[in-house]
């Protein structure tokens, strides 16, 4: 009789305690990297009056781009590490009709590393 009580005591409290938020840690979760990623060094080469083929090697090709037509590049690099909150770091560079860069947006900016 006893060992019953003790085993439907486990059983319950096995149950009430699957839900709980502590557990949670236990359970491995990959760490999830998607887009470009940069440092601030190859942020640093990149300058105003670049054409898009200099910004292409220096960086690579974008994860998107403007699908309007306004010469838009953006560079967006998404973090997920496995237990953690996402963290996302976005490289907008915009060029002029003529495929130069006229400006360089980082947010939020890259801390060396």
């Amino acid at each position: 009789m006893r060992c019953k009580m003790l085993t439907a005591a486990a059983a319950v409290l096995l149950m009430l305690t699957a839900g709980c938020s502590t557990l949670e840690r236990v359970v491995y979760r990959p760490d999830i990297n998607q887009g470009n990623y940069l440092t601030s060094i190859d942020v640093a080469k990149i300058h105003t009056g670049m054409t898009q083929q200099q910004v292409a090697y220096t960086l690579g090709t974008p994860l998107m781009d403007d699908p309007f037509g306004t010469n838009t590049w953006f560079y967006v690099f998404r973090q997920q590490p496995g237990h953690e909150p996402v963290t996302q770091q976005t490289l907008i560079l915009t060029f002029d009709s003529n495929g130069v860069l006229t400006n360089v947006v980082n947010r939020p900016k890259l801390s060396n590393e």
